[in-house]
């Protein structure tokens, strides 16, 4: 029994052996391509163990899948856009029962030039752009500026429908004074309110016009100096001309005198230096003169030249029927500046009187030497002729008759 259980220990030891010598040896460093081709080995040999059933083993039974149904997404709604307003370029447009629009001058384009006093018939087209109908109790209207002696009201000759244009005229007569003058008019409906032209009807229309006039000269101070009465501040007469330089007060004609500023005139003027006191004063008073409607005083009023300490007023007045009015005062003084002078006296018209050209120091007299460049009256229209000498013709001598002898031989 014990002899049979050694063999049995013996064969067992003798496998063992067997066994360990045929058993790889590991390598001291491992062996790293080894070792991943020995990884991808056994994950090939695990993936294939899955896949292939074991020999043996009942297969497992798959389990039907229920098929996937589709989940409706939820339809959102699509947001609506707000729409942006933008700010508007174009006019708004306005509907308006009274409105007109201006198409052109028929007559009197503006800056046309007129002679003082010329009557003239200013006519607008105009065209009625509202929703109302013009009648004649509408009318054209003025609203200020230069009347012209125009009416203040003109009733429209004739209806006018939405669209349609109309000719609208006024009478008017230009000022007798030179310069430039602009009236402005509108339309006025039936219940008496104002309309015109432009985006809101309410631009007013105009006519514009410039006067020019011929004329001439009805009196001249100049040459008439020595007509005049020259006196001082103790009503003294003075000699006429004067002589420069007298301590009482001088007057007498100046060529080509110089202004403050330096500049020459060429017209005829007057040097007047009042008396050599304090306030001193000089005034000549011109014969009568009668006055007519649109005559004008002109002149222009200056320190002489190099007299820097000059301060003077000048004066014009007009005595009639006893009674003396100031009809203009203009202080001067040596600055280099001038007055120009051109003063209407159709409010004296009709009226006969004497013009006096008046100096005042301004203070003390000295170096107060006053000059009047080309004072004068200007009347509008063209210079009347000179009246032309009637000729009596003399008589014929009659020849003695033949045989007799001439008294004179």
């Amino acid at each position: 029994m014990f002899k049979k259980y050694s063999l049995r220990l013996l064969f067992a030891l003798l496998i063992v052996v067997q066994l360990a010598c045929n058993a790889p040896v590991a390598p001291s460093t491992p062996d790293t391509i080894a070792t991943l081709n020995g990884l991808y080995t056994l994950a090939a040999q695990t993936s294939t163990s899955a896949a292939s059933p074991t020999p043996g083993l009942p297969l497992p039974t798959a389990t039907p899948l229920s098929p996937i149904q589709p989940t409706a997404s939820p339809i959102l709604p699509v947001p609506t856009s707000t729409p942006i307003i933008l700010p508007s370029t174009a006019p708004t447009i306005v509907s308006r029962c009274d409105a007109a629009s201006f198409v052109k001058d028929i007559t009197i384009a503006d800056g046309t030039v007129f002679s003082g006093g010329s009557k003239f018939t200013k006519t607008w087209r105009l065209k009625n752009t509202g929703t109302c109908s013009w009648t004649s109790s509408y009318a054209l209207v003025f609203i200020n500026g230069d009347a012209m002696s125009g009416p203040a009201v003109v009733s429209l000759p004739a209806n006018v429908n939405p669209g349609q244009t109309i000719d609208i005229s006024v009478n008017l007569t230009a000022p007798t004074k030179d310069g430039h003058y602009r009236g402005y008019w509108k339309l006025r409906n039936a219940s008496n309110v104002l309309f015109g032209i432009g985006a809101n009807a309410d631009t007013a229309f105009w006519v514009d016009i410039n006067v020019k006039s011929s004329s001439y000269i009805a009196y001249d101070f100049v040459n008439g100096l020595c007509e005049a009465s020259w006196t001082n501040n103790n009503s003294t007469a003075l000699p006429c001309p004067g002589k420069e330089d007298d301590e009482r007060g001088y007057a007498f004609t100046i060529k080509n005198p110089k202004l403050e500023n330096g500049n020459k005139t060429e017209d005829p003027s007057l040097l007047t230096v009042p008396m050599n006191v304090k306030n001193g004063l000089l005034a000549g008073t011109y014969p009568s003169f009668t006055i007519q409607d649109g005559d004008r005083f002109r002149a222009l009023l200056s320190c002489r030249y190099n007299h820097d300490r000059c301060d003077v007023i000048f004066r014009l007045e007009f005595t009639s029927n006893g009674k003396t009015q100031t009809l203009g005062t203009w202080r001067e003084v040596y600055e280099g500046k001038y007055f120009t002078i051109d003063l209407d006296l159709s409010d004296l018209a009709g009226k006969t009187g004497k013009f006096t050209l008046v100096v005042t120091a301004n203070g003390s007299a000295r170096d107060d030497e006053a000059v009047w460049v080309a004072p004068r009256i200007v009347r509008l229209g063209v210079t009347p002729p000179t009246p032309t000498p009637s000729y009596t013709p003399s008589p014929t001598p009659t020849r003695p008759p033949f045989g007799t002898s001439d008294p004179g031989h």
